[in-house]
């Protein structure tokens, strides 16, 4: 497991500089620039603001500079925030932002996981059509048309919920359930699908006939081989939920990382693009490590290769 780890680590380092150079060329290239939407600047502070940031120098340079910032864990100074860093501010921000994500995998593990095995168990029963339409509704329906629609009901009609703001444990409860269903659903399904494929194996068959009970059997036998391809949607399901908490944070008005990603983007804040680029990919990838080495854990015919 030792090499097979330091070998995934290893290949991180160039997937990491494809995704720096090409995010690094992207931003460059889109028209505009992180002083052009500021009112009219005279062109000698535009020019001493260039120096100062370095963005006099041919692009080329500029590249090469940053990737030595990089290699010192300097993300550089953002162009919107004069007095602030993109460390500063990624410290800042992140936890919120990672925060906002636990709750809404715990949330995703905690309807899915249940639902499908319920499904599973009492297939071709009431219990499965209503655990099978609940998955149907939160793959259909996405996260933007859903959040609104609960800080509609809970938050302006019943006035239960705060509909923005990140102050109080309730605040995290609509955001949470809007970003963590849509991935429950797909959890739900996808558990069932396991589920249901384990059970008709004939080592099932052998512990029935043994005479197990069927919760032994479930949750001894059938649960560990059905949950291989959660554990395997686990890499893309935290992906989307990191990414679709851009659309999150933007709804409720959540200070996170984010949000603050989107309002780069928008301000040409070319070194938080890709600070947040940076980081996002490192995380995702080493998630993705987290999750094989999960998947051979659980599936004893896999192998660290």
């Amino acid at each position: 497991m030792f090499r097979f780890v330091a070998r995934r680590l290893l290949q991180i380092i160039p997937v990491l500089l494809v995704i720096i150079t090409a995010t690094f060329f992207m931003v460059r290239f889109v028209p505009g620039g992180p002083f052009t939407a500021e009112k009219a600047i005279p062109p000698e502070i535009m020019k001493n603001l260039e120096a100062h940031y370095g963005l006099d120098q041919p692009l080329w340079r500029q590249y090469f500079t940053y990737l030595g910032q990089i290699a010192r864990g300097d993300l550089g100074p953002s162009f919107k925030y004069s007095n602030r860093t993109v460390n500063e501010i990624i410290a800042q921000k992140l936890p919120v932002s990672l925060e906002l994500g636990g709750w809404a995998m715990l949330i995703a593990l905690g309807l899915g996981l249940p639902l499908g095995v319920f499904a599973a168990a009492r297939h071709n029963t009431w219990l499965d059509y209503v655990c099978s339409a609940v998955g149907m509704i939160g793959i259909c329906v996405p996260t933007f048309v859903l959040g609104p629609l609960l800080a509609l009901f809970f938050g302006i009609y019943l006035q239960w919920l705060n509909v923005s703001g990140w102050y109080g444990p309730t605040d995290r409860i609509l955001p949470g359930l809007t970003l963590g269903f849509v991935y429950a659903a797909y959890i739900m399904r996808l558990t069932r699908g396991g589920m249901l494929e384990v059970l008709n194996q004939d080592f099932i068959r052998t512990a029935r006939a043994k005479g197990a009970s069927e919760t032994r059997i479930i949750f001894r036998h059938a649960l560990r081989g059905g949950l291989l391809p959660v554990v395997s949607f686990l890499g893309p399901a935290i992906a989307g939920i990191l990414t679709g908490s851009f659309v999150i944070e933007t709804i409720f008005q959540i200070p996170g990382l984010g949000r603050e990603f989107v309002n780069s983007a928008f301000n040409r804040d070319y070194t938080l693009v890709l600070g947040t680029v940076i980081l996002y990919a490192g995380l995702l990838v080493f998630m993705n490590l987290v999750v094989d080495v999960m998947q051979v854990w659980l599936n004893p015919r896999l192998k660290f290769e």
